[in-house]
C-alpha cells in the first residue's frame, strides 16, 4: 500500500513535498505498529492459554444429619453459593441445545468472538455512548464469569482477552462445560446440576425439554426470572428460548408448543434443607476440603425445629413493634454442643434479609456483660458481696466535650448491694464499679471469655463498655455464659461429633457461683421484673437482659445447670423498635425455650457456694445491722471480711424518737432531694455542686455557670460563699473559673460546705465512650 516509488510523481502530478512524505512515513510506521501490536495481543494468548486443568471446581455435595441421624440438609458446596459439577455427558441434551440456542447459537461454528457481532455492538455503543449490546458469545460470558469487568470499552476488552486465553487451551466442549456448570440461576445457585436439583429435584441428566427450557431461560436475568416469584416472566423468556431451538432445528414446533404447555412442579424453597439453614452454611464454610460426605452434627432436630417456630411466632407477636428479626443458640453446658441454632425466622425469605444470620452478626449486647465485669470486680477484691453502690446522678467526661451522665429504665435507686445492682441491671452502679476495675482489664478479661470481636484499644469503649459500646455476637455470648454456668471452666462449642477440645479454666473461684446466684434470684430482681415475671422459671435458671441503645436490639441470656439459651430480637437493618426492652422482646423466646428443654426433666440445683458464709446485714448499708434498721437480709461474704464486719455496725440508720431514720453519707444528696426534701435529717445540705466534683471549662465556648442548689428551701435568709469570698445576695448561678474551691452556704446558725475543682479542658484526655475526668 505503501511504496518508496509514489506513482503521482511518476504520472506527472509532481514530486511530493519534503513535509508530506515525513507525514507518510509516520503513517506507515504507526500502521505497522498497530498491525504489530494487533498480531501480538492476537497471538499472545496462545503463549498463556488457559487450560480446563486451571478451571476445577470442587464438586463434593455435603450431607448433615442431626445427632438423632436425621436428615437437615444437603450442601452442594461449602459455602452459601451452591454448585454442582457434572461433567457435559451428564446434562441432557435439551438442555445443552437450548442454552446454545438461547445464548450463542453458532457456538461451535465461530471462534472465542463473533466478529460480526463485536462490530455491531461497537457502532451501537458510539451511537450511544455507552454500551448497549453485549455480543457476548458463550466463551465471553464465561470470562466475565471468571474476571468480572465494568460494562464499558475497556471491560470488553478484557473480556475479548480473556477469552482468546480460554479458546487457546481448552476445547469448545471443555468451554461448555466450564460455562454450564458456572451459569448464575438464581440466588446463591450456580450451575446446571445445582439448579436442576433444587427447582425440581431432579440430576441435569434427568431435565425433560420443559425443564430444560425453563433453566436455559434463567441466565438472562436470574434475579428478575426467579421461578418462586416471577413466574410468568420466566414463562416469557422460556418462549424465546424455544423459539430459538426451533429456529436452530433442535426441535420441532410442535415439539415446542408441547414444552410451553407442560405444567412444571417446583421444588418447595428450602432447596433441599429441611432444619438448620444458617448453621448447615455456617458449618460448611468452616470444614477443611478434606471432609467426609456425610457429617453428623450436634443439632437435635425436633428441638430446632421448635425454637424455628418459636423465633417465627416471636417475630410476629412483635410486628407491631417494629421488631422484624430474632435469632437463638441453644448449648448442651456439660458437652458444649450446639443444640439448636437458628439465625433468623425464615432463611429463604430473600425479602426480609433471611440469610443475615443473626447468630453470627454483631450487635451491640446492652447489659448483658455486666455479669462478668462484677465477676471480674469480686474476684479482684474491688468490691464485696455485701458492697452498697450509690444508685445517684452522676457525670463523666466523653468525647466531644460534653457531659455523659448514664441513667436506668427506672428512676436511681440510691443505695442498692451489688447484689440488688446487678440482678436489677442498674446502669449507675456498673459504671462506678468499671471505674474501679479498670476498663483495660475489663476488656482483657473478656477478650479471655472469647469475646474476639471487641478489637478496639480500651480507650475506645470507655466506661461504656459495660453497657454495651461495643459489638458482639450472639455466638461469643453463650459461649461466655456456658463458662459461667460451669463455674469458670470454659470449652469450645462444638458442631460436630468429630470435634473434640480440652477444658480451660478461666479461674477457679467460688465468685462465679455467687454471680450465678445473683442472676437466679428472682427476689433480688424483683424492683425492675418483679417477682413472677417471665424471667421466673419454676427450676432454677439464672438470666440476663439486655437492651442496646434506642431499643436496637434485645437479649435474653441464661443457663440451668443443664443448658445454656441465648437469644435476640431486633432489626438486621439497625432500626430501633418500639419501647421493646429485654424482658418483652428476647425474654419470651428464651422462657419458651427453656421450658421445652426442662418438660421431662427438672434440673438439679445451682451447686452451694463453697468458700463463702452468709451473715445478716442491713438490706439498704450492707453492714451488720442495729436496731434501727429496718431490713435485715441475708448475704454471702468472703471468709476474710468477717472480721471487719464483726466491727462495722450499720450507720445509714439511725432512731428519732423511737422510729427509723435514714442517715446516708454525702453522695446521696441529691437523690434524697430528688426524691424528697423530708428524707434529709439536716436542714441544709448543698445537692448542687457535689462535694468532689470536676468540671471541664471549654475554651472558646460562652460563658459556663454552675447551679447553687440546696436540698430544701430555707425559711432564713441563706449566704453562699466561695473560697472565702460571700457571693452576692440572692446568688443562683456562679460563673465557672479554673481552679480548686471550697463553697460555703450559711443560714443562721447552719452551715454546709463542699469542695470541687474546675480544669480546662484542653488538658484533659477525652475518650471515646464515657470516660472519667481526672480528678
Amino acid at each position: 500500500m505503501f511504496s518508496n516509488n509514489y506513482s503521482g510523481y511518476r504520472m506527472g502530478v509532481g514530486k511530493p513535498s519534503r513535509g508530506k512524505r515525513q507525514v507518510f512515513r509516520k503513517v506507515k510506521q504507526a500502521t505497522l505498529i498497530l498491525m504489530a501490536i494487533a498480531l501480538i495481543w492476537r497471538f499472545l494468548p496462545y503463549i498463556f492459554p488457559i487450560y480446563a486443568t486451571n478451571l476445577t471446581q470442587e464438586g463434593q455435595a455435603i450431607e448433615l444429619i442431626s445427632r438423632q441421624r436425621l436428615p437437615l440438609g444437603t450442601l452442594l458446596t461449602q459455602s452459601q453459593d451452591q454448585t454442582a459439577v457434572v461433567p457435559l455427558t451428564d446434562v441432557s441434551s435439551h438442555f445443552i441445545h437450548a442454552i446454545i440456542a438461547a445464548e450463542d447459537g453458532q457456538y461451535y461454528q465461530h471462534g472465542a468472538i463473533e466478529i460480526r457481532a463485536i462490530g455491531r455492538s461497537m457502532v451501537e455503543a458510539i451511537r450511544a455512548r455507552k454500551l448497549v449490546s453485549g455480543a457476548s458469545t458463550i466463551t465471553m460470558q464465561l470470562a466475565r464469569m471468571l474476571e468480572p469487568h465494568p460494562r464499558n470499552l475497556w471491560g470488553k476488552s478484557q473480556e475479548i482477552w480473556l477469552s482468546w486465553r480460554l479458546a487457546a487451551g481448552m476445547s469448545k466442549n471443555e468451554i461448555l462445560h466450564a460455562y454450564i456448570n458456572r451459569l448464575p440461576m438464581g440466588g446463591n445457585i450456580y450451575g446446571v446440576e445445582a439448579a436442576s436439583q433444587v427447582y425440581f429435584a431432579v440430576p441435569s441428566r434427568d431435565l425433560n425439554l420443559a425443564q430444560a427450557s425453563i433453566l436455559a431461560a434463567l441466565p438472562n436475568d436470574p434475579t428478575d426470572l426467579n421461578p418462586y416469584s416471577h413466574w410468568e416472566k420466566l414463562k416469557k423468556r422460556q418462549v424465546y428460548v424455544l423459539n430459538r431451538m426451533v429456529k436452530d432445528g433442535y426441535i420441532s414446533r410442535t415439539q415446542g408448543d408441547r414444552a410451553y404447555t407442560e405444567k412444571i412442579a417446583l421444588s418447595p424453597r428450602q432447596q433441599g434443607i429441611t432444619a438448620a439453614p444458617h448453621f448447615l452454611f455456617w458449618l460448611a464454610s468452616k470444614l477443611p476440603k478434606n471432609h467426609p460426605s456425610q457429617i453428623r452434627t450436634t443439632i437435635d432436630r425436633p428441638l430446632q425445629q421448635f425454637v424455628e417456630a418459636q423465633v417465627r411466632q416471636v417475630v410476629r407477636n412483635l410486628a407491631a413493634h417494629n421488631a422484624h428479626h430474632a435469632a437463638a443458640l441453644v448449648v448442651d453446658n456439660h458437652s458444649g454442643e450446639v443444640l439448636a441454632y437458628v439465625g433468623s425466622p425464615d432463611y429463604f425469605d430473600l425479602t426480609a434479609t433471611g440469610r443475615n444470620d443473626g447468630v453470627q452478626a454483631l450487635r451491640q449486647p446492652g447489659s448483658t456483660l455486666k455479669p462478668f465485669l462484677y465477676q471480674l470486680a469480686l474476684e479482684k477484691r474491688v468490691i464485696r458481696p455485701n458492697t452498697v453502690l450509690a444508685d445517684v446522678p452522676a457525670h463523666y467526661a466523653i468525647d466531644g466535650a460534653r457531659l455523659y451522665s448514664p441513667k436506668d429504665y427506672s428512676d436511681f435507686q440510691g443505695a442498692v448491694r451489688v447484689r440488688v445492682a446487678l440482678a436489677n441491671s442498674l446502669n449507675v452502679p456498673a459504671v462506678k464499679v468499671l471505674q474501679k476495675v479498670g476498663v483495660p482489664n475489663f476488656l482483657n478479661f473478656l477478650h479471655q471469655l472469647g469475646f474476639n470481636q471487641l478489637n478496639h484499644p480500651a480507650g475506645y469503649y470507655g466506661l461504656g463498655l459495660t453497657l454495651g459500646s461495643g459489638e458482639v455476637s450472639l455466638w461469643e455470648l453463650a459461649r461466655a455464659y456456658v463458662t459461667m454456668a460451669r463455674q469458670g471452666q470454659a470449652i469450645p462449642l462444638v458442631t460436630t461429633f468429630t470435634d473434640a477440645a480440652p477444658a480451660t479454666v478461666l479461674a477457679a473461684s467460688p465468685t462465679w457461683g455467687l454471680v450465678t446466684d445473683i442472676l437466679s434470684d428472682f427476689h433480688a430482681r424483683a424492683k425492675a421484673f418483679g417477682v413472677d415475671s417471665i424471667l421466673s422459671l419454676p427450676f432454677p435458671a439464672a438470666v440476663k437482659t439486655g437492651t442496646s441503645s434506642d431499643f436496637r436490639d434485645t437479649w435474653t441470656v441464661g443457663f440451668t445447670t443443664d443448658y445454656t439459651v441465648a437469644t435476640w430480637v431486633g432489626n438486621f437493618n439497625g432500626e430501633p423498635m418500639k419501647q421493646v426492652s429485654g424482658v418483652m422482646g428476647a425474654a419470651p423466646l428464651w422462657n419458651r425455650i427453656m421450658l421445652r428443654l426442662h418438660e421431662n426433666k427438672e434440673p438439679a440445683a445451682f451447686a452451694p457456694l463453697v468458700g463463702l458464709v452468709k451473715r445478716p446485714i442491713c438490706a439498704v448499708s450492707g453492714l451488720k445491722p442495729t436496731s434501727a434498721c429496718p431490713t435485715v437480709v441475708q448475704e454471702y461474704f468472703f471468709p476474710e471480711d468477717l472480721g471487719e464486719y464483726d466491727r462495722n455496725y450499720d450507720t445509714f440508720y439511725r432512731l428519732v424518737n423511737g422510729e427509723s431514720q435514714l442517715n446516708l453519707p454525702r453522695e446521696y444528696d441529691q437523690w434524697l432531694a430528688l426524691r424528697s426534701p423530708s428524707t434529709i435529717a439536716d436542714g441544709l445540705k448543698i445537692v448542687s455542686p457535689s462535694n468532689g466534683d470536676n468540671f471541664l471549662v471549654y475554651p472558646n465556648s460562652p460563658q459556663q455557670k454552675l447551679e447553687l442548689k440546696l436540698a430544701a428551701l430555707q425559711a432564713q435568709p441563706v449566704e453562699w460563699w466561695i473560697n472565702g469570698e460571700k457571693l452576692a445576695d440572692n446568688t443562683m448561678f456562679w460563673a465557672l473559673r479554673p481552679g480548686s474551691w471550697t463553697l460555703e452556704v450559711r443560714s443562721g446558725e447552719m452551715r454546709d460546705r463542699v469542695t470541687f475543682q474546675v480544669e480546662m479542658a484542653g488538658n484533659t484526655s477525652i475518650r471515646r465512650g464515657f470516660s472519667v475526668a481526672p480528678k
